[in-house]
C-alpha cells in the first residue's frame, strides 16, 4: 500500500510539475508573439478631434449601422468623407510611423503646380547619383530629355525615384525641395510628418501618419494634374534613343492594384487613384479615393500585419465597402482639418488653408492610356466629378477625374499663389519613428516596367524587395 501511495504521489508531482513548466512556456510564446508588433505610443496627437488622439479602433455605431471589417492588421487606419471631412472610423490615426512611397503625394502636392508639363530636362549622370540603392525606377536615362509630363507619370505610375530625382533638380536641388515639401505639410496641418527625402525612400526620422496622409491626398486631388496622373491606370513611356534610330517607348502600368487589379486583387469600383507604397520599415502603406453614389471617400491604411498578398489593397478596400455603406449612420470621431491659411469658423480645424486651386494643363488624359481595367467591374475608373455632377469620358467609356470636390469653407475664395520653394529647410523638432526604427535603406516596391529593365522587377505583395 505505501508502494501504491508513492507512486500515486510521484505521479501527481510529475503532472503539476509539467503544468507548471509548460504553461509559462506557452505564456512566453504568446507573449513573444505579441511583442512582434510595435505598441501605439501612448500620447498621440488630437488634431482633428479628442478620439483621434487615442490608441485603437474610433468608431462611433449609429442605428442600422454596419460593424467594422474583421481581421484589418494594419497598425494604422483612417476612413473619411472626402467632401465633408468627417472621419467616419480610424484606427491610431496619428501614429507616426514611416511612409513610403505615400510621401510622394506630398512631393506631387508641392512640385507639381511649379513646373510646366511640356517642360523639357535633359538628364544629367549627376541627377541619378542619389537614388537609393534598390530604389523603385522607371528607367530614366542619362543624357536622355525628357518632358515634365512624362517624368510626373514616371512618379505616379511606376513610383520611380529616378523620376523624382529628377523634378526635385528640376525644382531647386533636393535640400529646396525637402524645404518646400516640409513647409507645405505644415501648411496642411499635418503635424505628424517631418520630410527627409522627397521619394519615400525609408531615412532616419522621416515620419506621417495616416491622418497627415489623407489630409495630403484631399489636398492633391483638388488639383486636375494631380487627378489626371493618379487615375492613369497605364500610359507610354520614352524609352531610349539609339543612334540612327527613332526614339521608341514602352508602356508602364499603375502600380495601384486597386486601379489596374492584380491576382487576388479586383479594380475597384470607383477607384480614383491615389498612392501606394513599400519599404523595409514601412511595410505596406496606402492611401485611396473612391466615388460612389455621389459620395467621396478617403481610406488610408499603413503597414497592416497580416500574411496574405496585397493585404493592403484588400482591408483598403473592405474599409471603403465599410464607409459607403455607413456613411450617414455613424457619427464621425473626428475631421480632416483645413490648411491653415484658411478660416473656416470650424472649431476642430481652427485657421487653416485652401489647397491651390484646381490648376493643371489637363494634357495627361490625352497621352495616357485608360485610367483603369474594367475587368470585372462596371464602374472601375470612374473618378472624382464633384462640381457639376459630370463625368468626362476618354477612351472606351473610361472615366477620368476631372472635376474637384469643394472642400468646407473654401466658398468661391481665389487660390493662394503656389509657395516658391526655400534655400533652407525650417528647422523643426523632428520625433523618431514610433514604429520600427527607420534606417537609411528599403524602398517601395513599386517595380519597374519589363521593357526597360532599369531594376530587377518585385511583386508589392507579399514580402516584396526594397523599393521606393
Amino acid at each position: 500500500m505505501p508502494v501504491l501511495k508513492k507512486i500515486a504521489l510521484t505521479i501527481t508531482s510529475a503532472a503539476l510539475l509539467s503544468g507548471f513548466v509548460l504553461s509559462p512556456a506557452v505564456a512566453a510564446d504568446k507573449d513573444k508573439s505579441d511583442d512582434k508588433q510595435p505598441k501605439p505610443p501612448s500620447t498621440m496627437s488630437s488634431l482633428g478631434g479628442e478620439q483621434l488622439g487615442k490608441a485603437g479602433t474610433q468608431v462611433n455605431l449609429g442605428a442600422g449601422a454596419p460593424v467594422l471589417p474583421k481581421k484589418l492588421s494594419g497598425r494604422s487606419w483612417i476612413v473619411a468623407d472626402a467632401e465633408s471631412g468627417d472621419v467616419l472610423a480610424a484606427h491610431n490615426a496619428h501614429w507616426r510611423l514611416p511612409p513610403a512611397s505615400t510621401l510622394k503625394m506630398l512631393f506631387a502636392d508641392t512640385v507639381l503646380p511649379a513646373l510646366q508639363p511640356t517642360q523639357t530636362h535633359t538628364v544629367s549622370e549627376s541627377e541619378l547619383a542619389g537614388v537609393g540603392e534598390g530604389s523603385s525606377l522607371v528607367g530614366i536615362k542619362e543624357d536622355h530629355t525628357y518632358t515634365v509630363h512624362d517624368l510626373w507619370l514616371g512618379v505616379f505610375l511606376r513610383s520611380g525615384n529616378d523620376a523624382v530625382h529628377v523634378l526635385s533638380e528640376m525644382y531647386g536641388g533636393l535640400p529646396q525641395t525637402v524645404a518646400a515639401m516640409q513647409k507645405h505639410a505644415e501648411e496642411l496641418q499635418a503635424l505628424d510628418t517631418v520630410v527627409v527625402s522627397p521619394d519615400g525612400y525609408d531615412a532616419p526620422r522621416q515620419v506621417s501618419s495616416a491622418y497627415d496622409l489623407t489630409l495630403i491626398a484631399r489636398s492633391g486631388m483638388q488639383k486636375k494634374d494631380f487627378r489626371e496622373y493618379a487615375a492613369t491606370a497605364s500610359a507610354d513611356f520614352p524609352g531610349e534613343k539609339k543612334k540612327g534610330k527613332r526614339r521608341e517607348s514602352f508602356e508602364i502600368q499603375n502600380t495601384n492594384r486597386l486601379i489596374t487589379g492584380d491576382i487576388g486583387v479586383d479594380p475597384y469600383q470607383g477607384i480614383a487613384g491615389v498612392k501606394n507604397g513599400y519599404t523595409t520599415h514601412a511595410g505596406n502603406t496606402f492611401t485611396g479615393v473612391a466615388e460612389r453614389n455621389g459620395k467621396v471617400l478617403l481610406v488610408t491604411v499603413m503597414n497592416p500585419s497580416a500574411e496574405e498578398s496585397h493585404a493592403v489593397y484588400k482591408e483598403a478596400a473592405h474599409l471603403l465597402d465599410w464607409g459607403f455603406s455607413a456613411s450617414g449612420k455613424v457619427t464621425p470621431v473626428g475631421q480632416l482639418v483645413p490648411p491653415k491659411s484658411l478660416d473656416t469658423g470650424i472649431s476642430t480645424g481652427g485657421k487653416g488653408a485652401a489647397p491651390a486651386a484646381d490648376q493643371g494643363t489637363g494634357g495627361q488624359a490625352k497621352a495616357a492610356h485608360a485610367s483603369a481595367a474594367s475587368k470585372g467591374s462596371s464602374g472601375v475608373g470612374v473618378a472624382l466629378a464633384i462640381i457639376g455632377g459630370l463625368l468626362v469620358v476618354v477612351a472606351a467609356g473610361v472615366f477620368l477625374v476631372n472635376r474637384r470636390w469643394p472642400v468646407r469653407g473654401l466658398g468661391s475664395r481665389p487660390a493662394p499663389a503656389a509657395d516658391a520653394p526655400e534655400a533652407d529647410a525650417p528647422e523643426a523638432d523632428a520625433p523618431e519613428a514610433d514604429g520600427p526604427e527607420a534606417k537609411d535603406s528599403g524602398a517601395t516596391a513599386d517595380v519597374v516596367p519589363a521593357a526597360e529593365p532599369a531594376a530587377p522587377a518585385a511583386e508589392d505583395a507579399g514580402k516584396p524587395a526594397d523599393k521606393s
